[in-house]
């Protein structure tokens, strides 16, 4: 079994740009941990002719046609008519991604 370490917790959070305290990387990685040993279980259950089952409920999605009510719709010129600033028929807003 893989185990994760308290470095690696750190490396996942580092990438997904989310601070965590030292003792919140400790409880992630004991987390983590506990989990894959549960899924680990798991894989040594014997689930020979077993069928998969994808949902137990018996629902089905209910799907409509994506049809465009042009009666809804607004037209470039109204769509853009209260914007702050505009180009060549599109909005122009500021940029609001860091530059990293």
């Amino acid at each position: 079994m893989t185990k994760i370490s308290k470095d690696l917790v750190e490396h996942i959070a580092k990438l997904a740009k989310i601070p965590v305290s030292e003792r919140e990387k400790e409880s992630l990685t004991e987390g983590f941990n506990k989990t894959l040993t549960v899924i680990n279980e798991l894989f040594k259950v014997d689930v020979t002719g077993v069928e998969p089952t994808h949902q137990v409920a018996g629902l089905e999605n209910v799907l409509r046609d994506d049809v465009v009510d042009e009666k809804k719709m607004f037209s470039q010129e109204q769509a853009l008519s209260n914007a702050k600033s505009k180009h060549n028929g599109y909005f122009v807003v500021d940029q609001i991604l860091p530059n990293d």
